[in-house]
């Protein structure tokens, strides 16, 4: 079907992509090399682009299965029950054997600075047979996100298996890194920061007129419709024929972590009930920016009432 269409009417939105526990440690100052210093604190973290996404899909209300790897550790076993917590579809949620579940570790400073380490672990294994579910769902399936936080060529293939059964495909192109020519070709939407779109583009996009540049760059490349998120100021979108900037919202944000997977969650949401693509935008925008407006990644993802609610505030 269509992404375009008046809604979809099939069942989950599907996500592949990463499921990292974030290990995040508070000191004063980062420790010198051989030192040992005492921490402020220390907290663990579900993350993961791509589970980032599905829980907040799911806290939108929507039926999400995911489909990723974890490793046969504690970490593992953790995540799965904070997904099954949040209703989400674990069945194709892989336990691989002998591999650790995906990490990362974050110093924290007392100044804001951070010291990141990321392990990938069972993230750098999907197997061919979970990409090869697609097709098995395929009569379920409304539309299947992605990122790059899993191996380029599953998340190319998986793309490949989707396009060719006529399921819309949404790529969150982060982290940045370069793409091979085919898969631009099929992918339906891709919705980078203004930063991402810069490294894929070559073009400066620090301008309005840089962004333009970027979407029809983008554009001469295949993909069908262009968004390219811009923080605090919004969105700017094209389906080829027109470039519309959709503003965002005015929020006291507290930690921009995961905004991005909020944004891409809301969209994805938004079209499924039918909304223009404008009108997902601005779904998205403030679906992202409300989960700026909490502390921490899944933690902070918004519930349907409180985007509409928050919509409601901007309509009076």
């Amino acid at each position: 079907m269509d992404y375009m269409s008046p809604g979809f009417d099939k069942k989950y939105f599907a996500v592949l992509g990463s499921l990292n526990m974030d290990m995040v440690t508070r000191t004063l100052r980062f420790p010198s090399s051989g030192e040992t210093i005492k921490g402020l604190s220390f907290k663990i973290f579900p993350g993961g682009k791509g589970a980032n996404q599905a829980v907040a899909l799911a806290r939108l209300g929507a039926q999400v299965k995911m489909l990723g790897a974890l490793g046969d550790d504690l970490l593992g076993s953790m995540y799965l029950k904070t997904l099954k917590a949040e209703k989400i579809d674990i069945q194709d949620i892989k336990i691989l054997e002998n591999q650790s579940t995906g990490t990362a570790s974050i110093e924290v400073s007392q100044t804001g600075e951070n010291r990141i380490i990321i392990v990938p672990g069972a993230n750098d294994f999907i197997e061919d047979a979970l990409i090869a579910r697609i097709q098995d769902l395929s009569e379920s399936i409304n539309m299947l996100l992605l990122q790059l936080e899993i191996p380029l060529v599953a998340t190319l293939k998986a793309v490949k298996v989707a396009t060719s059964l006529g399921i819309p495909t949404l790529l969150d192109p982060a982290p940045a890194q370069d793409l091979p020519a085919e898969l631009y070709k099929i992918i339906d939407i891709i919705t980078p920061n203004e930063t991402e779109a810069g490294l894929l583009t070559g073009k400066d996009t620090k301008s309005e007129t840089g962004i333009k540049q970027a979407i029809k760059n983008l554009h001469s490349k295949g993909v069908k419709t262009v968004i390219i998120k811009v923080g605090a100021k919004g969105a700017w979108v094209s389906d080829s024929r027109s470039i519309t900037h959709v503003p965002s919202f005015t929020v006291d944000a507290i930690d921009t972590v995961a905004a991005g997977d909020s944004f891409n969650a809301g969209l994805a949401f938004a079209l499924g009930r039918g909304n223009t693509l404008i009108q997902a935008v601005r779904f998205a925008n403030a679906t992202g920016a409300l989960s700026t407006t909490k502390e921490g990644a899944q933690s902070a993802m918004p519930s349907f009432s409180e985007v509409e609610r928050f919509l409601k505030q901007y309509a009076d």
